[in-house]
């Protein structure tokens, strides 16, 4: 009986209420915005463009699952667009009402299915254009440009802009794109020893293609991996292995003054903390440079204290201005092999260890490595 109440029960895991008021938001604006300035409450007659229920299904996946293969635009503009061509071709052959629905839906499933294109809403535009006949007919084959294709495009559209803006990717990401550093290299991630071939056959060998994209198995898979590595740790903590003797500076040091620092001192990183040690935040060199003007970007030899002297006393330009507050963050008691994980992104370079709000140290991939390495040692 426990088995077959955890069937029946919730197969989604937890979702953060933060994830949950992104997506929810994301679907009202996306509504609103279409239904204000592209679609109208009504059918109208002159340009066909009005809201349909089908609509609230579709900012469900684009919003809320951004992710799934069903939830991309090729699907969900032409899985929408086939589904009601099938719905109108309904209308026109077939007058028993049961009958239409069943077809319109049937028929509209499988063009999505071999069209590559395979959408739930779609479903539901199929219906929707099978249960009212008459304004279908009225409008013909037009009804499946406007509304249909106009209004899933105008709703992918803002899906898009809002997925940027609220730090989510859609479209889902592709096997083969650059890395964060711009070069040709998979992330570190993805480098599982599986090409994109292989990757497709586990998805299509488990039936999961309309589950989950390659890139996405990839980044699940190098996950694990590194989480399989992390069980095999060192035993040490991170207070074992952190660099004790910080270089800091203030959230008001000049942006020339941490410039000087990471060329004094060949650090990739530096804490940022306040009085009593509290840690603000970590500038990285990549921070520097970002915020530099291209003329330095493109000078070579002593790049830092080029860039340094380019901002200047002058510029403004603060350590608080550049530094990374949502850096991953660890405790003196932290295991090594938890901090693993953090770093295998290629995001971070460093995490700072906090003794409450206190920075007590910094464990750098550097360390991580050091700390592997004679764990080899010892096992030899």
């Amino acid at each position: 009986m426990t088995h077959f109440l955890r069937s029946v029960g919730p197969a989604v895991p937890h979702a953060s209420p933060k994830e949950a008021v992104r997506a929810g938001v994301g679907a009202l604006l996306g509504l609103l915005i279409a239904g204000l300035f592209l679609l109208a409450p009504s059918i109208d007659s002159r340009l066909g463009l009005y809201l349909i229920a089908p609509f609230g299904a579709t900012s469900v996946l684009v919003f809320a699952a951004p992710n799934s293969p069903l939830a991309q635009p090729w699907s969900a503009i032409m899985g929408n667009l086939a589904s009601a061509l099938m719905g109108i071709a309904a209308c026109m052959l077939i007058p028993d009402p049961v009958l239409r629905v069943a077809v319109a839906v049937g028929a509209a499933i499988t063009a999505m299915i071999l069209i590559r294109a395979l959408h739930p809403p779609g479903g539901a535009v199929a219906m929707t254009a099978a249960l009212n006949p008459e304004a279908t007919l009225e409008l013909g084959w037009s009804f499946a440009f406007a509304p249909v294709a106009c209004g899933t495009l105008a709703l992918i559209l803002i899906a898009v802009i809002y997925a940027r803006i609220t730090g989510r990717r859609y479209p889902f990401r592709q096997f083969e794109e650059k890395n964060p550093h711009g070069t040709g290299d998979l992330d570190p991630v993805k480098r599982i020893g599986l090409n994109e071939n292989e990757l497709v056959s586990i998805l299509e060998r488990y039936n999961q293609t309309m589950n989950l994209g390659v890139a996405d198995l990839a980044r699940l898979i190098g996950a694990a991996e590194m989480v399989i590595a992390s069980h095999r740790g060192t035993g040490s903590t991170a207070a074992d292995i952190m660099s004790r003797d910080l270089i800091t500076v203030g959230p008001d040091a000049p942006l020339f003054e941490v410039a000087e620092l990471f060329r004094r001192h060949a650090f990739t990183s530096l804490p940022v903390v306040g009085d009593g040690n509290e840690f603000h935040g970590v500038i990285f060199q990549l921070h520097l440079i970002r915020h530099a003007d291209e003329r330095a970007q493109r000078r070579v030899g002593g790049f830092l204290s080029a860039m340094g002297r380019l901002i200047g006393h002058g510029s403004g330009a603060r350590a608080r201005d550049v530094m990374d507050v949502r850096i991953p963050r660890a405790a003196p008691e932290t295991p090594v092999s938890a901090l693993l994980p953090l770093m295998s992104d290629g995001h971070c370079d460093a995490v700072p260890v906090l003794d409450g709000t206190r920075v007590v140290g910094i464990v750098t991939r550097t360390d991580i490595i050091a700390a592997l390495a004679h764990q080899s040692v010892q096992r030899a």
